[in-house]
């Protein structure tokens, strides 16, 4: 399969090894992860970044969360190794919110994603790609390894632990299960549990890659450029990219406009569907079909009550000076949930509204108002 230029996707975008490391650091468990799901994960390592330096006594550590198809690299530009500029940029450096003058940041890549850390298109004991063996994760079992991390690096707790949409599921994982490790807590886009309307899209997105007759059950690897399964993981993040942004934006942008020069009427595609075009173009050359199978499986799986006495009783027990941050347009995880969120956890008050046109991407895009609520949850005591 090609993209619009002509030119052939890559059967994966997974980094791999002899692909430039960029500014990655790597994190060897010794130890095998025991799963919630069940079965044990033999070994794993962690990609990671760092800006800053850590204090002598650890007190000055920030761990940033990345969202489903993010990674390490929050800050810098696109460099061999990462073909991306940093997904929170504009946050993260000297005089910043996050100033790493002052702080010591850390950015790890989610177990079970596809740049640098162990996950489907890793190698596994016996020398192939993990493929469809690979194991299903849950949030907790992201945090246990990132608790791991932690470990190695010698902090015994993070002075602010945020993220946005899975990254903000992460970091409440964190305060919950975690409550003597996480000082702050910024929770942004995400929710308590996921509900249905989260669970149903997600569904849909990923039958559309189970369904693309190159996803070979999950056993993809070893066929050539072009015949990966670029369709079906192009439909799902067509589908995914719709629920990030408002309608009101696109109607904005796009209307019922054709793309310049093609008439929708002889074959021509819509501007908005040139975009969506685009990125499902471009997520196919940075990222991994399984891994957006494992990692989309464990947002739906998301619920810090399980187990704990529901989401009430488990919420009682975080001790960290917490935000909680939804944005207004947002149709994928509405306001709703986080204000939901928000009156469950102890201290939070109302949660902060991120003013934006852009839907659920407004956590990422909207940076100045997200700076501003850094800024303030850091000078909490």
């Amino acid at each position: 399969m090609t993209d619009r230029t002509g030119g052939l996707l890559p059967v994966s975008g997974a980094w791999r090894e002899g692909d430039p490391p960029g500014r990655r650091r790597w994190f060897r468990s010794p130890r095998p992860l025991a799963l919630e799901r069940g079965g044990v994960l033999p070994g794993y390592r962690l990609a990671y970044e760092t800006w800053g330096e850590l204090a002598a006594d650890g007190s000055n550590a920030v761990l940033v969360l990345h969202a489903l198809t993010g990674d390490s690299h929050v800050a810098g530009p696109a460099q061999p190794g990462h073909p991306s500029p940093g997904w929170w940029d504009g946050l993260v450096g000297p005089g910043r919110a996050l100033d790493t003058g002052e702080l010591f940041v850390v950015a790890p890549n989610a177990l079970g994603g596809c740049q640098g850390s162990t996950g489907p298109a890793s190698t596994s004991p016996d020398g192939l790609p993990w493929g469809s063996r690979f194991p299903h994760l849950t949030i907790r079992d992201l945090v246990t390894a990132e608790v791991a991390l932690a470990d190695e690096l010698g902090i015994a707790s993070w002075a602010l632990v945020l993220g946005g949409s899975m990254g903000g599921m992460r970091a409440l994982e964190w305060g919950v299960s975690q409550p003597r490790r996480v000082r702050r807590l910024a929770v942004l886009a995400a929710p308590a549990r996921s509900g249905a309307d989260q669970i149903g899209w997600t569904s849909a997105q990923l039958a559309a890659i189970r369904a693309d007759p190159g996803f070979r059950g999950g056993d993809y690897y070893f066929a050539p450029d072009g015949d990966g399964p670029h369709r079906g993981l192009g439909i799902a993040r067509r589908i995914a990219h719709l629920t990030y942004r408002s309608e009101p934006e696109l109607a904005a942008r796009f209307d019922g406009d054709p793309q310049p020069g093609e008439d929708p009427l002889s074959g021509g595609r819509f501007a908005v569907e040139s975009y969506l075009d685009h990125h499902a173009a471009k997520l196919a050359r940075r990222f991994d079909a399984n891994s957006y199978l494992r990692l989309a499986e464990a947002m739906n799986t998301h619920d810090v009550g399980r187990g704990r006495g529901g989401v009430a009783a488990a919420l009682r027990g975080v001790t960290a000076t917490t935000v909680v941050a939804g944005i207004d347009s947002d149709r994928l995880y509405p306001l709703r949930q986080q204000r939901e969120l928000a009156a469950a956890l102890p201290d939070s008050g109302q949660p902060w509204v991120l003013t934006s046109e852009y839907g659920h991407d407004g956590f990422l895009i909207e940076t100045g108002q997200v700076a501003e609520l850094v800024t303030t949850l850091l000078k909490t005591v």
